[in-house]
């Protein structure tokens, strides 16, 4: 009954905005010598990149400074459930929040489609920022495994928005790129947006076509670290958390409940019972929908670094097709991408 509850307050959603920004600038190497004095000779009088003249001075294939890039990515993760506290109001009882210590939860999955768009542009050639906004379709898997044993399944809808950075270079033939960002994530059934901290670490390199020196192929490896916020809490009614039609799942937890109480529960555990589950077992049994369900609860990533591979296909200055997926670790994903860049 806990889980359910849980499950049904919306208690996460997890939109990692995993995507980066437009590939570095690249040192183009001698054997394309026509291509190289074609950039050495480029007049550039844009405002962005600043700096871009000095780069096409030194033989700098930069990108176009501004982007659009349309994302779809999905993503599989575990969750962690802490410190769940509740609570029970209606006309005859207010029971403040009440830290329950002995709810053990089994393992908890987050599952997420999310398409965004991200805008960006290169401020220096070595800097580029970008926003991002967003929609998505998450699935939480909450198990909830003592004192009772349930599974519950919440589906929601959550819009996003954030903002982002990200810094590039080389050292030889390996490029190096180093990047974060940070969204605002709102699902249908919270109140407030969910915070979500990225940061990406990248190491790769780029095959230009010999006859099309303009047109290249990029590979990296690396991984990046995710934090969300973790203080959840807010309130909801009976009927909500447990619809009035389910009553053979309301008898089910009802019996299994007073079956722990009766026989497994320890004194301690049937004090903080008596003060918050008991009211709320009650209420149940008793149909009383319109009590209202107070919650509090801290939850994260199970694990906050994975790592990624990619590829990325640049068919001219213009177009360029992405990929990238995490394959090791708790999280898994799958990116794919379109990037359309052009002069301001």
């Amino acid at each position: 009954m806990l889980k359910r509850n849980v499950a049904l307050f919306g208690l996460f959603m997890l939109i990692a905005n995993i995507t980066w920004a437009q590939q570095p600038s690249i040192k183009v190497k001698h054997k394309y010598e026509v291509y190289r004095d074609s950039l050495k000779q480029v007049d550039y009088n844009y405002v962005f990149p600043i700096l871009g003249q000095g780069a096409y001075n030194k033989g700098f294939d930069i990108p176009y400074p501004v982007g659009i890039m349309g994302n779809f990515m999905w993503m599989e993760q575990g969750i962690a459930i802490n410190n769940l506290q509740l609570g029970l109001q209606n006309k005859n009882v207010d029971i403040g929040l009440t830290q329950i210590d002995f709810v053990q939860f089994g393992e908890n999955t987050n599952t997420s489609y999310t398409i965004n768009v991200r805008p960006d542009i290169w401020v220096f050639p070595f800097l580029n920022v970008y926003g991002i906004l967003g929609y998505a379709h998450t699935r939480t898997e909450v198990n909830l495994v003592y004192p009772v044993t349930l599974q519950s399944v919440v589906e929601q809808k959550v819009s996003n928005m954030g903002i982002g950075i990200m810094a590039a270079g080389a050292v030889g033939p390996v490029f190096i790129s180093v990047d974060a960002n940070f969204t605002w994530n709102k699902p249908e059934l919270l109140d407030k947006a969910v915070p979500v901290r990225v940061t990406g670490i990248r190491l790769g390199h780029t095959y230009v076509f010999k006859e099309k020196p303009s047109r290249n192929i990029a590979v990296w490896v690396g991984g990046f670290f995710m934090e969300t916020g973790s203080a959840t809490s807010g309130q909801l009614k009976l009927k909500d958390a447990l619809p009035a039609a389910d009553g053979t799942k309301k008898d089910a937890i009802v019996s299994d409940y007073y079956n722990w109480y009766d026989n497994e529960a320890t004194i301690p555990q049937k004090l903080v019972a008596d003060q918050i589950l008991t009211p709320i077992i009650d209420r149940l049994d008793a149909a009383d929908g319109e009590a209202i369900i107070k919650y509090g609860l801290e939850k994260q990533v199970q694990q906050k670094w994975n790592g990624i591979i990619g590829a990325q296909f640049q068919y001219n200055k213009n177009w360029m097709l992405r990929t990238e997926w995490g394959v090791l670790g708790n999280r898994k994903s799958a990116l794919l991408s379109v990037n359309y860049r052009f002069l301001l």
